[in-house]
């Protein structure tokens, strides 16, 4: 057994590399090439199979997920988040609600089932997170607005995703659709995200900062990927995907300080495992069936890019970003990916489509996954195309829709009364979701018999009271901290909404009322929350009164200490949410020596256009050119001071060049222009 596991990895990792050196040689995306390797040694292609356990493989290509997912969190980090949000979100429900629509009425020209066609809608408003990472990556693009976007896209899809495999479950299994259902369902996502978002960026960075104290790259990695693997484990337990468990937990770890080099640690793995990923996608094309569905899949095929081109485009554009940015992120996300295969397979699993839908998923996603990065490539030109073709009257219209939209976002009420309004609704918002997270939390530990319980508890009501107990005590902090901002948020609306023109002589006592109204109703609401949440756990009006006798003993016992713990992780998650310093155009110079007081030191970041990308420092010549060295390289936030003439430049990296500031201005220069204007 342990032989041939070993021999179908051998098989996978050795085509996958002569794939990858070939595709390299021709300058094509090395994710084609991987594809291609599962063709050529999968079991659909003559004369043999080369893989004989082709479920190992798959389950490797898993921990592909979790690494492209983990690197993307670890790029992408919660600010950025924070800043495309809304314009991701509005373009994602655009898209998704448009494709599924399209994907519909495809599936019902086809004369296939209503079952099968709003199944095949589903599957083709979901884009491929995994394989867009890859692509914009490995072209380059993985820093730009327009792929910022791309990212916060499919994050909000991946999110949607979810509630939309529990409408599809419902409606497969009672025909109709459920609202309650998809409420708890969507209910229970947010609680999960609030939670662990807030918990993890308020201890993981530090503890990880306690680790980095080491000094060891092996204690670092092996703790990053145990967080990593344990969140992606802790996700899949709640019915979660494990590529929004890596990505959520990858987000909270790039807060931390030492982000540069765990970036730099993980990439060779992500890379590895990412192959493998790749590969097993292209394991599952059986050339047959696609002779067999030619004209289902190739007409698919065509929906998908020309359909989510236009959706991705046209969410993004309303949204308000500019046509350019908007063409290059419907140009990016036209493909179907891992969520396709999971909805097609929920159907089958569910016995309600039809056995070819799965396999023409596969085939869609095959060859989506082929045009991808010919698609990414290609967007300067169509941008030119569009530019130079699109008449003027309609350039301006759109010009001017543009600057209408970034204006309703100026326009919002950014007094500093309405901010601080808006800060403590948040606030509040998060207290309460958090609050419902430990008594969902305590109400699935009570649900069951544990054989951990002592004899002497009563499994039935003691330990649920214990156990509200308990959940009481941790939440006892946010309870106090929310009180504490409806009281701040009722002296601000009375401050802010009762004023001396409106209210006339009576308008210190409305204040009044104002501010202490706020309160009493939160505090009400907060009350009629507690019941619903203590449902389950307390199941009889005597014992929750006894037990609301017990709570108020404690918030007078803790009132102090809980303001302090509310205090210290509020300062602590304001410290990771607080803006960077913008970083410069160029690094800063340090002092120099007397001897080096003509020299300039200067940085050059190399673009994936760059003639120099690929190239090793002795066939560019730069010395010899321009005079300038380049005395450091900065890589994935490693340094690599005084490189060989045989280290190879490759996109991203920062140049530090040396030199008189004439040779340094020629070396920039150089450096920028084409390979004939440089010889």
């Amino acid at each position: 057994m342990h032989n041939i596991f070993l021999q179908d990895l051998a098989v996978v990792m050795m085509v996958a590399g002569l794939t990858t050196i070939l595709f390299r040689k021709l300058k094509q995306p090395v994710v084609l090439g991987y594809v291609i390797a599962g063709v050529i040694i999968g079991p659909h292609t003559p004369p043999f199979p080369l893989i004989h356990n082709e479920e190992t493989i798959n389950t490797l290509s898993e921990l592909g997920i979790v690494f492209l997912m983990f690197s993307l969190g670890l790029e992408f980090n919660l600010r950025k988040l924070r800043q495309v949000g809304g314009s991701a979100f509005m373009a994602a429900i655009m898209e998704i609600l448009l494709m599924v629509v399209v994907g519909y009425h495809l599936g019902r020209a086809f004369g296939w089932k209503p079952m099968d066609s709003l199944f095949l809608g589903a599957m083709l408003s979901i884009s491929s997170t995994t394989i867009i990472v890859k692509a914009l990556s490995e072209l380059g693009f993985s820093k730009t607005r327009f792929a910022e976007l791309i990212f916060g896209i499919l994050i909000i899809e991946d999110i949607l995703a979810i509630v939309m495999i529990a409408l599809l479950s419902g409606i497969a299994m009672t025909g109709t659709l459920n609202v309650g259902h998809v409420g708890h369902t969507v209910g229970n996502l947010a609680v999960f995200l609030a939670t662990t978002l807030v918990i993890g960026l308020i201890a993981v960075p530090r503890f990880l900062g306690w680790v980095a104290r080491f000094k060891s790259e092996e204690v670092l990695l092996i703790t990053v990927l145990g967080l990593c693997f344990g969140f992606s484990l802790l996700a899949t337990k709640l019915g979660y995907s494990v590529a929004l468990g890596s990505f959520v937990i990858g987000a909270v770890i790039s807060e931390c300080r030492d982000i540069g080099k765990i970036r730099h640690l993980v990439e060779p793995i992500r890379d590895l495992f990412s192959a493998v990923f790749f590969v097993s996608i292209g394991l599952m094309i059986d050339p047959m069936l696609l002779v067999k569905y030619t004209v289902p899949i190739l007409a698919i095929s065509v929906v998908v890019i020309v359909g989510k081109i236009i959706s991705c485009s046209l969410g993004t554009f309303a949204a308000g970003s500019d046509v350019k940015t908007s063409l290059r992120v419907g140009m990016g996300l036209a493909q179907i990916g891992e969520f396709s295969f999971i909805i097609a397979a929920l159907g089958t699993s569910l016995k309600v489509t039809s056995d070819f839908l799965y396999p023409i998923a596969v085939a869609v996603s095959a060859l989506t996954t082929l045009t991808t990065p010919y698609l990414i490539q290609s967007t300067d030109r169509l941008v030119g195309w569009f530019e130079t073709s699109a008449p003027r009257t309609l350039v301006g219209y759109l010009d001017l829709y543009t600057r209408w939209a970034g204006s309703l976002g100026e326009s919002r009420d950014q007094s500093l009364p309405a901010q601080i309004v808006r800060r403590l609704s948040f606030h509040i918002g998060l207290n309460l979701a958090l609050i419902a997270a430990v008594f969902v939390t305590a109400s699935y530990l009570g649900s069951e018999e544990r054989s951990w319980i002592p004899d002497l508890i009563d499994h039935s009501n003691s330990y649920k009271t214990i156990l509200w107990l308990i959940s009481i005590v941790l939440t006892l902090p946010l309870y106090i901290g929310t009180f504490l901002k409806l009281q701040a948020l009722g002296l601000m609306i009375a401050e802010v909404r009762v004023t001396e023109a409106r209210a006339g002589a009576r308008t210190e006592a409305i204040q009044k009322f104002v501010a202490q109204a706020v309160p009493f109703t939160g505090l009400l609401g907060m009350a009629l929350f507690t019941i619903a949440l203590s449902s389950a756990l307390l199941s009889s009006l005597p014992l929750f009164l006894g037990m609301i006798t017990v709570t108020a003993l404690l918030t007078w016992l803790l009132w102090r200490s809980s303001i302090r713990i509310y205090s210290k992780a509020q300062i602590a998650l304001e410290q990771t949410f607080a803006p960077q310093e913008p970083e410069s155009e160029h690094t800063p110079i340090p002092h120099l020596p007397p001897m080096l007081k003509d020299a300039d030191l200067g940085t050059f970041v190399l673009s994936s256009g760059s003639w120099v990308v690929e190239k090793e420092i002795r066939e560019i010549g730069l010395r010899t050119q321009t005079g300038a060295s380049i005395v450091a390289i900065e890589r994935n936030g490693a340094t690599l001071i005084n490189p060989d003439a045989f280290e190879k430049l490759l996109a991203g990296d920062q140049l530090l060049l040396l030199g008189s500031h004439d040779q340094v201005a020629a070396a920039r220069k150089t450096l920028t222009a084409m390979p004939a204007t440089a010889s």
